[in-house]
C-alpha cells in the first residue's frame, strides 16, 4: 500500500532553516506529482508547495515563495522541502501528499 513518511521537523529560531524529507513507497513515485501541506493549530490544512513528477515544474504558496524550495529525487523516492528564513507563522505540522495519500506529518516549530 501507499506509504509516505516525513521527517526533519523540529524546533528552530526565527530566521533559521530546516529541510523536511518524505520517503515514499507502494507506488511508482516517478509517475506522480508531490505536494507539501501544513496545518497550524486551529487552522485548516493549507497547500505549501508542489512539484511535477519529473521535477521540472514547481509551484509555491505566496506565503512561502522565495523562502521554501521543493525538490525530489526519483531514485531515492523522496521529496524534500528546504525551508529558509523561517518565521513563527510557519509553525505547523507539515504533511507530504502524493497519489491522494498522506503521511503522518512532522512538527515544525519556529520560536525564540
Amino acid at each position: 500500500q501507499v506509504q509516505l513518511v516525513e521527517s526533519g521537523g523540529g524546533l528552530v529560531q526565527p530566521g533559521g532553516s530546516l529541510r523536511l524529507s518524505c520517503v515514499a513507497s507502494g507506488f511508482i513515485f516517478s509517475n506522480y506529482a508531490m505536494n507539501w501541506y501544513r496545518q497550524a493549530p486551529g487552522n485548516e490544512r493549507e497547500w505549501v508547495a508542489g512539484i511535477s513528477n519529473g521535477g521540472r515544474t514547481t509551484n509555491y504558496a505566496a506565503s512561502v515563495k522565495g523562502r521554501f524550495t521543493i525538490s525530489r529525487d526519483n531514485v531515492k523516492k523522496t521529496v524534500y522541502l528546504q525551508m529558509n528564513s523561517l518565521k513563527p507563522e510557519d509553525t505547523a505540522v507539515y504533511y507530504c501528499e502524493g497519489k491522494s495519500s498522506w503521511g503522518q506529518g512532522t512538527q515544525v516549530t519556529v520560536s525564540s
